[in-house]
């Protein structure tokens, strides 16, 4: 891999003339008829393209899929789901996931990577781009060519219900620190990095996959925070960007970004000179549908400025949107924007194909081990917690399950804590319903099993703070140690000394065990303000 960010750059400069370049659609094999499917990406309900999908692909050109854990069962059968997509749609093919790290991770036998945070407490631009590069290897052996990362989004509120652990940092300089190093691994790696979500999400106490959130903010303070990852990634030749479903006043009183010519045209396009692809979040998330139909959000967005539309949901949602496309394609006034935008769309998948490579052991076990250290270099501590001794008798309380919800995985379930804590303690374990109130039931039962003077932990499994009944649990126990394995906030929430992992995937648990028996240190520096 090249080492020099100024060959990264020099690259992606050209690379992003390359993006405009008109030549490229040229030539026998792209000379046809502009269809709908030229500016759609769907999705599938099963773990192969079935007929009703194929006609659908077919009979409408399009172009892109978007993979989700659903559509994944193993190894074999993904790379065989990307092969069939190329073959069923050709060489413009983009076949896109969401594999951002920690807890937006689709795929379950590949080496999982540290959270965007895990990373930014780690603070170290070299490993960003090592857990870029290998994040990438490993979907490129399975044939896929477009990940929705990395996240470029400032977590700069506690409270923000999706964001959390997918952030760098709290600040903009660190973002750029270590998400354009992760961007370049990527590319170097021969996947297309899509940076998200423009022009910032951080800032939100509402989750767009569930409602429209605003950041009503001036635009001076949006381009010190919000906006400066973004300009740094752009002109540093990011081949995609994917917009956000929220509303910014000091931008476009009226349109989210993602249907705002304002901010797509005016903003990304002519005032930061970007011409790299821009596509849509999710047009089916609440954000978009509870205030517009999906054939009307879909020519909105594409008159805003996107090449793009993330046309995911069921038959119907496709066939709206396929009309609302459709009648931008019959306003000859957008025939010049409309080549323009295939073109951009064309060059990316020029630029990165969908076709598998091969992935040794070597390889894997080297990518592996670079996970690893990202999560171990990621563990932070929170006035000043001790390890435990292994051997000695513990009482662990945890959740039984926790919930993700939107872009995230389901979570974490306590019997991974458990299996990873029991062979090195005398280990007592309460257990709790997440969804209930844990006093009425699992504080009983800690009572009457916990051993006076046992060390007691408390693990924190949830991507969002606790509610208040959690919290009063979690001060009843007196915990000696808090384990923070998801969203750092949590540290606020229970009343004791805290390591925080940032996520609790299998590398990040086996670390945190380390940490527990002495044989880490946790070196990570908190990337955002926990200050109560």
């Amino acid at each position: 891999m090249p080492t020099t960010r100024r060959t990264f750059l020099r690259t992606a400069t050209l690379a992003s003339a390359a993006l405009a370049a008109p030549s490229l659609l040229t030539g026998k094999s792209r000379a046809r008829v502009v269809r709908p499917g030229d500016f759609m990406m769907i999705d599938l309900p099963g773990i192969s393209v079935s007929a009703d999908e194929a006609a659908f692909i077919r009979e409408h050109g399009v172009r892109g899929v978007c993979v989700f854990a659903r559509n994944i069962q193993s190894e074999a059968q993904l790379r065989g789901l990307s092969e069939s997509l190329r073959a069923l749609i050709g060489p413009d093919a983009l076949v896109a996931i969401d594999q951002e790290g920690g807890g937006v991770w689709r795929t379950r036998f590949l080496p999982f990577a540290p959270s965007a945070m895990a990373l930014g407490a780690a603070n170290d631009p070299a490993l960003a781009r090592r857990v870029g590069y290998a994040t990438a290897r490993g979907l490129r052996s399975m044939g896929i060519n477009w990940d929705f990362a990395p996240v470029l989004d400032v977590n700069n509120n506690p409270r923000n219900p999706v964001i959390s652990d997918r952030s760098f940092a709290g600040n903009a300089e660190q973002v750029s620190r270590l998400a354009l190093p992760w961007m370049q691994g990527a590319v170097e790696a021969g996947i297309a990095p899509c940076v998200k979500h423009f022009p910032g999400h951080g800032d939100t106490a509402v989750d767009s996959h569930y409602g429209l959130p605003t950041v009503d903010k001036p635009r001076a303070v949006l381009d010190m925070l919000e906006l400066a990852p973004f300009r740094d990634a752009l002109a540093a030749g990011a081949p995609a960007v994917m917009t956000t479903h929220i509303l910014f006043p000091a931008l476009d009183r009226e349109h989210p970004a993602t249907l705002s010519r304002p901010i797509l045209t005016g903003l990304l396009r002519d005032e930061f000179r970007y011409d790299g692809v821009i596509v849509t979040d999710s047009m089916g998330m609440q954000g978009i549908t509870d205030h517009y139909g999906r054939g009307q959000a879909g020519e909105l967005a594409l008159r805003a400025g996107a090449d793009m539309l993330c046309a995911l949901g069921n038959m119907d949602a496709r066939n709206q949107t396929v009309e609302g496309v459709e009648r931008l394609l019959r306003d000859g006034a957008m025939a010049t924007e409309l080549n323009r935008k295939r073109a951009r769309l064309t060059a990316l998948s020029d630029r990165f194909p969908v076709r598998a490579q091969p992935y040794d052991t070597a390889a894997r076990a080297d990518d592996a081990a670079t996970m690893a250290e990202g999560w171990t270099k990621g563990l932070t501590a929170w006035n000043t917690p001790q390890p435990i001794r292994a051997g000695s008798p513990l009482t662990l309380v945890v959740a039984q399950g926790a919930i993700g919800g939107g872009a995230s995985d389901p979570g974490m379930q306590g019997l991974a804590i458990i299996e990873r804590l029991a062979p090195h303690y005398d280990l007592r374990v309460v257990t709790y319903d997440p969804q209930t109130d844990p006093n009425a039931t699992a504080l009983p039962f800690f009572q009457q099993v916990h051993r006076p003077g046992t060390p007691v932990v408390f693990a924190s499994t949830s991507r969002q703070r606790p509610a208040e009944a959690i919290r009063s649990f979690a001060a009843a126990l007196n915990p000696t140690l808090h384990l923070a394995l998801w969203n750092p906030f949590t540290v606020l929430d229970v009343n004791a000394p805290a390591l925080v992992s940032f996520g609790y995937r299998p590398e990040a648990l086996d670390a945190v065990v380390r940490w527990m028996k002495g044989e880490v240190h946790a070196t990570g520096r908190f990337p955002v303000d926990v200050a109560a």
